[in-house]
């Protein structure tokens, strides 16, 4: 039930966002398989995601929200996961967001080849990486702007 796993994911990112301890922190979401489909229809209505990352994700079951989704996004897919990797190819055509899919090489839809999820996690973690620095960057100089 992606709509269900999607308000969830709303729900708790508001939670968060309330508590005194987090209210400043930034938000990316990260899903596998169908979970990614509840990451970008979570995303699709939240301009303030940092990023998604789908891992052998099935944005298909978002066709509805992709066109909604504002911040990058990253599908990783395994190289042998055809079927699942021309899904995620379709769905980024639909993304107007920036975006990328990523290949990892001997890699089925679990990436349970030897090497291929810390292959996904680096991808995954160099992408987020990125994109947090890109929100820190833009945070910051829209702070010196309105300071000037």
């Amino acid at each position: 039930d992606i709509e269900l796993l999607s308000r969830r994911l709303v729900n708790v990112t508001d939670w968060l966002r309330r508590r005194h301890e987090t209210q400043n922190l930034e938000f990316a979401y990260f899903g596998a398989s169908t979970g990614a489909a509840a990451a970008l229809s979570a995303a699709a209505g939240d301009a303030k995601i940092v990023a998604v990352v789908s891992r052998g994700g099935r944005p298909d079951l978002a066709l509805d929200d992709l066109q909604w989704v504002r911040c990058p996004v990253l599908l990783v897919v395994g190289s042998r996961d055809t079927e699942v990797r021309m899904l995620n190819e379709e769905a980024a055509a639909q993304l107007k967001s920036p975006h990328r899919v990523a290949i990892v090489h001997r890699a089925s839809h679990l990436f349970e080849e030897p090497g291929t999820l810390d292959e996904a996690a680096h991808i995954a973690r160099d992408f987020l990486l990125e994109q947090f620095a890109d929100a820190h960057d833009r945070q910051s100089a829209s702070e010196k702007s309105r300071v000037s």
